[in-house]
């Protein structure tokens, strides 16, 4: 008697999980009075739910055998007890969703509901249509004018003229205007000097439809590889919840056989133990819960859908260095802005150069005027060249083009350096997605291993399996998922999608 109250004194005091305070009190005051718990009873125990996958065993103290009025049986009891109450019923198919990594991925980056999807399709759009606009300049410019006016006065002169013969004044009118006119013209303007101008906006232009073009395709890839990343991350922590449910239910078995024993033992370490499962424990469920509520976000579903994911198949791909810096040079979408950058600097560099150039263009049309200008026929056509030109503007010109070279300038280096930055991340990330590479296949043979392992356990070591298994596999789908996100940004830099 006295010894089971040291033990009670030795309890920590500072508990602040309730559970297992309870249990901890029953199981304390059964061992103080020594009654055996009757065989119809279970002893409450915390709510920490076993992988469905993990055996468990009664387990024995091999100084209890063989004696008289041991309490093995007193403590067999509620170990087998606090394993029915640590295992929960399996997810039946209908609760869970199941679904792949390829499902997740097409179900979440819809082209349709995007809105940065459509942004960047809006903004490829506006860029062709802006190239088409400056194309359709090259072409001659067709205009018509009608004009039906009703003047409220006589358009012109009155004369009074004296006539000796006949005698007195008549007056007689020298319009100007018609009091009431019509005029219907039709004009045609063709640029000639100005179709210089208009292929260096029309380079501009395409510049931009191309850098448009290139970064369309950005906002798809990105959402992909956050699905890809969440799906990983909700892997992973579904495999340390079953590595902390494994420990949690050892630790606890081991806690009530040492609470549960006559011998004094100091149960101090068992309940720094059980904390610290029990924390463990929280923390994997809280992983969980926030990773699927996630992932539900991203797929449109409810956030508390429960999901059950297929491990992706691993996905490996032999890529060179060479090969990879080749296509990032090519069809990276920073390198593409950069040379078009390049190409937009000198089509302006070279528009300003022709404002030297006078402004030439070619009319012509027809004109039907009914008493517009009564001494001019009826109908008529016209053709000519109008030419327009700036004698002197103070040196703007000269400063333009000036600028402009500096900017043309300044559009080279900055495509060197970029080249340069594209092609050491290309290389930083060839170099980690080789490291991930040899981690994720090291992770392999040994979930294989443990897999060989597990085919020939004994009996008494299914928990250490099952927590080798469940830590390993882990490990194993967080290594495939820095392969992939390495692999991401390498296609990235390379300019795939």
């Amino acid at each position: 008697m006295k010894e089971s109250k040291k033990r009670i004194s030795l309890a920590p005091s500072s508990w602040w999980y309730g559970t297992i305070t309870l249990v901890g009190c029953l199981v304390f005051s059964v061992a103080v009075t020594g009654q055996d718990i009757p065989t119809g009873a279970s002893i409450p125990v915390p709510q920490l739910p076993t992988a469905p996958s993990v055996l468990l065993k009664a387990q024995s103290t091999p100084a209890y055998e063989g004696k008289p009025g041991n309490p093995q049986q007193a403590g067999a009891r509620p170990t087998v007890a606090l394993r029915a109450a640590y295992s929960e019923p399996g997810t039946t198919p209908g609760r869970a969703r199941l679904i792949t990594l390829q499902e997740a991925q097409e179900k979440a980056a819809p082209a349709g509901s995007n809105p940065m999807v459509r942004l960047g399709q809006l903004q490829v759009e506006v860029a062709r249509q802006t190239r088409l606009g400056t194309k359709s300049s090259f072409f001659p410019q067709i205009g018509s004018t009608f004009e039906n006016l009703h003047f409220n006065k006589f358009m012109g002169q009155e004369l009074e003229i004296h006539r000796p013969i006949q005698g007195g004044t008549t007056t007689v009118g020298l319009p100007l205007l018609g009091q009431n006119q019509t005029l219907v013209a039709v004009t045609a303007t063709q640029p000639i000097t100005p179709l210089l101008q208009l292929r260096q906006l029309y380079k501009i232009n395409l510049a931009d439809e191309r850098i448009a073009r290139a970064k369309a395709g950005m906002p798809v890839s990105e959402t992909a590889s956050k699905v890809e990343k969440t799906y990983y991350e909700l892997l992973v922590a579904q495999r340390q919840l079953d590595f902390a449910k494994v420990k949690s239910t050892e630790t606890a078995n081991k806690w009530l056989v040492a609470s549960s024993s006559t011998m004094p033992v100091a149960s101090g370490s068992h309940d720094e133990d059980l904390i610290e499962a029990s924390n463990a424990m929280a923390i994997a469920t809280t992983r969980v819960k926030e990773f699927t509520a996630s992932l539900n976000d991203m797929l449109g579903w409810p956030p508390d859908t429960e999901l059950q994911l297929v491990p992706p198949d691993p996905r490996f791909e032999d890529i060179s260095l060479r090969e990879a810096t080749d296509k990032a040079l090519a069809a990276n979408p920073e390198v593409i802005e950069a040379e078009q950058n390049v190409v937009k600097a000198r089509a302006a560099s070279t528009l300003q150069k022709l404002a030297y150039v006078p402004v030439v263009a070619a009319m012509g049309g027809y004109a039907y005027q009914d008493n517009v200008i009564p001494l001019l026929p009826r109908d008529f056509s016209f053709i000519g060249i109008v030419a327009t030109y700036n004698l002197f503007d103070f040196g703007k010109r000269e400063h333009t083009i000036k600028g402009a070279n500096a900017q043309a300038e300044m559009a080279e280096i900055a495509l060197q350096l970029t080249k340069a930055k594209v092609a050491a991340s290309v290389k930083n990330s060839h170099l980690e997605l080789e490291r991930s590479r040899q981690l994720s296949e090291l992770t392999r043979r040994l979930d294989s291993a443990i897999q060989v392992q597990r085919a020939s356990y004994e009996e008494n070591s299914a928990e250490v399996i099952a927590a080798k298994k469940a830590k390993v596999e882990a490990e194993m789908f967080q290594a495939d998922l820095d392969y992939r996100q390495a692999l991401a940004r390498l296609k990235t830099l390379m300019g795939e999608r």
